[in-house]
């Protein structure tokens, strides 16, 4: 129920592997890691397409150690799981998103940076207007 000039971001662990499959192109980008998308990948862009969003965190290319958020225990398995989703309206705010790897956080995910612009609108009156 926000107005369309909100810009609307959803950050998450989904555990959904979102692939690169060109139906989906629109919203999901080209720059995912794995090929294809699992069923929970599937249910993400669905929402994401429902409400109007992008999957933000698969448009922008990086080094693969920059794409993973998730290692397994053994670090044997990585996976790009953790999404960010913008709406439609705002998206070209967002000037980056990968993750960051050297930050201890007592976790087997990894920090995900979101750099983002915020565009400000000025209202100018008029000074005969108040007067």
């Amino acid at each position: 129920k926000l107005s369309r000039y909100h810009m609307k971001i959803v950050l998450g662990d989904f555990n959904a592997k979102v692939g690169r499959e060109d139906i989906f192109r629109p919203t999901i980008g080209k720059y995912s890691l794995p090929s294809k998308s699992n069923d929970n990948g599937v249910r993400l862009i669905s929402f994401a397409t429902s409400k109007y969003l992008v999957v933000k965190s698969k448009m922008f290319q990086h080094k693969d150690i920059h794409n993973y958020s998730w290692s397994s225990p053994d670090d044997t398995t990585r996976n790009q799981i953790d999404h960010v989703l913008v709406n439609r309206h705002t998206h070209t705010s967002i000037i980056d998103i990968r993750t960051v790897t050297g930050v201890d956080c007592n976790s087997d995910h990894y920090l995900v940076k979101n750099r983002y612009r915020e565009r400000l609108l000025a209202i100018k009156h008029n000074k005969g207007v108040y007067e």
